[in-house]
């Protein structure tokens, strides 16, 4: 009899150190990328997708690595030429600024054509859990919130609005782009 309470004891011990595991969902909303959709000029409604584009930030070398699966050749992971894309803003920060290369794989440099976008906003951290800590939302500006130039002479970003300043999730638009 005593061995039997003493193992219900040990047992009832022993369950009662147990804690819940804290563990982020991959599920659960982070920090919200800024969202970019192109558009073709000629038609507005449509999407258009954007030859071999390449983004880069400031003080970065490489650019913004849009498909992670590529091993073959490394250099096509740093391009897309899809209708959106995802932007990572600077949470410490209050400016991004990025240059969008059109055309980056063009052998004919003269073809290949720089943008730059320098985007102005305003974070807040909000509380998401326990397990997954804090996310920055952003908010842009609603003084210039983006401000473009144009380093070579011919934009190709021919018209920028602001769709949706609120950067809360990746589910939306949040700048137009039409070229």
């Amino acid at each position: 009899m005593k061995k039997i309470i003493s193992i219900l004891l040990l047992f009832t011990f022993g369950l009662s150190s147990c804690e819940k595991d804290d563990i982020c969902d991959a599920n659960t909303p982070t920090t919200p990328r800024l969202i970019i959709t192109f558009y073709d000029i000629s038609s507005p409604t449509k999407t258009k997708n954007v030859k071999n584009l390449k983004v880069i930030g400031d003080e970065m070398e490489e650019g913004i690595v849009f498909n992670e699966s590529l091993a073959v050749d490394d250099s096509l992971r740093y391009v897309t030429s899809g209708s959106t894309v995802s932007i990572p803003l600077k949470v410490n920060d209050s400016t991004s600024t990025f240059k969008f290369i059109y055309d980056a794989f063009n052998t004919n440099p003269a073809a290949i054509n720089t943008d730059v976008l320098k985007f102005n906003y305003t974070t807040q951290n909000v509380y998401v859990s326990r397990a997954c800590g804090f996310k920055t939302v952003f908010q842009l500006r609603n003084l210039l919130p983006i401000v473009q130039t144009d380093p070579d002479g011919s934009v190709w970003m021919t018209e920028v609005d602001l769709e949706n300043p609120n950067i809360e999730s990746e589910d939306e638009t949040h700048i137009k782009v039409y070229f």
